[in-house]
């Protein structure tokens, strides 16, 4: 078992460092393993809850909290490393299965490793977008009104970051490459200083016709400049000195956002971000069938274990292992009335 465990650690290693972790990192998250396993004095997948909570509540509880959080974090990344990859192996060589010993009770404060992010129902979300959309017809702005709609709508349907929609320039969108169209996103989230990820986005669940709709019927309130490279996609309303148009503020999207929630969603008010809208996207679509991988793709995650966290809210594992107990129960009872 000694040299399983020290297989796995190795294997841990050699997936950081496959994800371009930068050495440091894998060192110091190899010592806090070390110091974690030292005091435990058994192999880390055999911790509980009880035993995370005497580690970071008494044996380091006057260390540094940012000492605390990254030791925290290094433990959560190996329980996702060994629910990923070595989850049946364990159970079948140990009986043992993974979970990790921090849950929404001892996490550390301040950490974003564990945060469970809830998004709202797909009726509340179809609330708000109908409730939207009919007010659009009055509003005193329209254009502006209608920009701030396509982009959530555009996280809604297929995850883009904040920041990835307001950066799109017009001809990102590429209607004819695919199936449904693609929005090339220039400027992805990169991750451990490697810049900007660029990624070519399917305008499926029904993005294709809510970008063609705003081509056609609202961008054009903003200029008329279809040819010049680099027109953005959801303009500004505010002018370059030249007289072209700027890219909307990632601030100009979450107040609109906000101004609308506030209006037709009113109990998900200043809860309901971009972000969660993210979540939401994640979820439906793990939901009706899509599998993690294609979702991680879509998202832009580095990590698998990302994408997990977004659908968490979806998995039903525990559900369904509560139901096939209660039928083994009722076949037991019904064995003993005959």
């Amino acid at each position: 078992m000694a040299e399983f465990e020290t297989d796995v650690l190795s294997g841990f290693v050699l997936a950081r460092a496959a994800a371009s972790t930068a050495d440091t990192t894998i060192s110091n998250d190899l010592i806090d393993l070390q110091q974690i396993r030292d005091w435990f004095g058994r192999p880390l997948w055999e911790m509980e809850p009880k035993d995370a909570d005497a580690y970071f509540g008494r044996v380091i509880r006057h260390f540094a909290p940012t000492t605390r959080r990254g030791k925290a974090d290094t433990l959560s990344v190996y329980f996702q490393y060994l629910e990923l990859r070595h989850a049946v192996e364990l159970y079948a060589l140990t009986g043992v299965t993974v979970h990790c010993p921090l849950d929404e009770m001892n996490r550390q404060r301040g950490t974003t490793q564990l945060l469970i992010r809830v998004p709202p129902s797909e009726r509340e979300i179809n609330d708000l977008f109908q409730g939207w959309a009919d007010e659009l017809e009055t509003c005193r702005k329209f254009a502006t009104g209608a920009r701030n709609f396509t982009a959530a709508r555009l996280m809604t349907q297929v995850g883009l970051r904040i920041t990835e929609c307001r950066r799109l320039d017009l001809d990102d969108i590429k209607w004819e490459v695919g199936t449904f169209g693609k929005l090339h996103v220039r400027y992805g989230k990169g991750s451990r200083g490697r810049g900007p990820m660029q990624r070519l986005v399917p305008l499926i669940n029904d993005a294709r016709a809510t970008a063609q709709w705003y081509v056609e019927n609202v961008r054009g309130h903003f200029d008329d400049e279809w040819d010049r490279p680099g027109v953005p996609l959801l303009p500004s309303e505010r002018k370059s000195t030249d007289g072209s148009c700027k890219q909307v503020s990632a601030q100009s999207l979450r107040d609109g956002l906000n101004e609308a929630v506030g209006r037709h969603l009113p109990t998900w008010s200043g809860r309901l971000t971009p972000h969660v809208l993210r979540h939401y996207c994640a979820s439906q679509l793990y939901l009706t069938g899509m599998d993690l991988l294609a979702i991680q793709e879509l998202l832009g995650h580095d990590w698998i274990a990302t994408t997990m966290r977004y659908v968490h809210v979806q998995k039903t594992h525990i559900e369904d292992a509560w139901l096939r107990g209660q039928q083994r129960a009722a076949h037991r009872l019904e064995g003993l009335l005959q």
